[in-house]
């Protein structure tokens, strides 16, 4: 929930165990202790949808029998799963834009040990009308920021109990839209295949007519995961989440209704009590989330979801079942 940064400081030195999102200048302020934290001003609060660098959003961790904390960088990013508890869950922050961060989403769905251990996070990110900073991320323990580190906290769950992970996706395909393929594991991509011809991907977008807001979408099985446009430099498409190569995509179905669809389904996905959720600051945008409340989901605006990989557009959470 939202926190002033008086009663913030006080839950640290209580000794709780908290997930903070917040301004770069408030977490600057917050003493050592057991909690870790990534920059954002958006928010899904019990009051609905808030842009505030005044306050914190503060997610006690109270379910836990222990926790470590620990960052880390590009080069070491993967050890996450060799120092995880065997019954547990990885909350893990990276900042948008940072090396760690593009290394984690290009080479994370091909480390086959992330699947065997739950892990949930969010990009951090900055004020999109007037960004100030880097994007930062915080480890609590020595209460220092990085804009190129991860951070990551394990938790120990109490035998008996399981972390789920699971996600709210407006976006399907039509299986009779154009194939579309790319040749890199990449965040950005100028040629790609579409139904087998070699385009220019950029002008294939403008002459057919297709809303970038609408992102790529790729079918694992009935399982939709997005990779959302940031936009086009040149002949470039940048993503916010990378491409894949020998991947089938296609553009998402149009989204008529976007805030009441985003409704629907999470109405649909009957979660009970998540004990966290992030939702993407494209939903954020798009539907207008501004003001609105979405029960019971309450947590950052992210520019990022983490539910064992990367991906976008997407609300993210976990339950604790058992």
């Amino acid at each position: 929930m939202l926190k002033t940064l008086e009663e913030t400081i006080a839950m640290i030195e209580e000794g709780k165990v908290l997930q903070i999102a917040a301004d770069d200048a408030l977490l600057q302020k917050l003493p050592k202790g057991q909690w870790i934290g990534g920059t954002t001003p958006y928010f899904i609060s019990s009051e609905g949808g808030v842009f505030t660098k005044d306050r914190l959003f503060v997610n006690e961790v109270d379910y836990a029998e222990e926790v470590r904390i620990a960052s880390y960088g590009k080069y070491n990013i993967f050890q996450i799963v060799e120092e995880c508890y065997d019954n547990g869950l990885t909350m893990l922050i990276m900042p948008y834009g940072s090396d760690v961060a593009a290394k984690y989403a290009k080479e994370a769905p091909e480390v086959e040990e992330l699947l065997m251990h739950p892990t949930v996070g969010w990009i951090s990110g900055d004020d999109l009308e007037a960004p100030s900073i880097a994007p930062k991320t915080y480890d609590g323990t020595k209460a220092e920021g990085y804009s190129d580190r991860a951070v990551a906290m394990y938790i120990r769950l109490p035998e008996g109990r399981t972390a789920m992970i699971n996600l709210v996706n407006i976006f399907t395909d039509d299986k009779k839209d154009p194939v579309i393929r790319f040749h890199e594991n990449e965040l950005s991509a100028t040629e790609c295949t579409v139904d087998g011809e070699e385009v220019v991907f950029a002008e294939y977008i403008q002459k057919n007519g297709l809303d970038p807001r609408m992102p790529l979408v790729a079918d694992y099985n009935g399982s939709y995961i997005n990779t959302s446009i940031r936009g086009t430099e040149g002949k470039a498409v940048g993503f916010y989440a990378p491409v894949f190569k020998n991947v089938e995509y296609r553009f998402a179905k149009p989204v008529t209704d976007y805030a009441g669809q985003l409704k629907d389904s999470i109405r649909a996905a009957g979660a009970h009590q998540p004990v966290f959720s992030c939702n993407c600051i494209l939903n954020y945008l798009y539907a207008d989330l501004n003001g609105q409340q979405i029960p019971p989901y309450t947590g950052p605006v992210t520019f990022g979801e983490i539910a064992y990989q990367l991906i976008n557009q997407t609300l993210v959470y976990c339950e604790i079942v058992g």
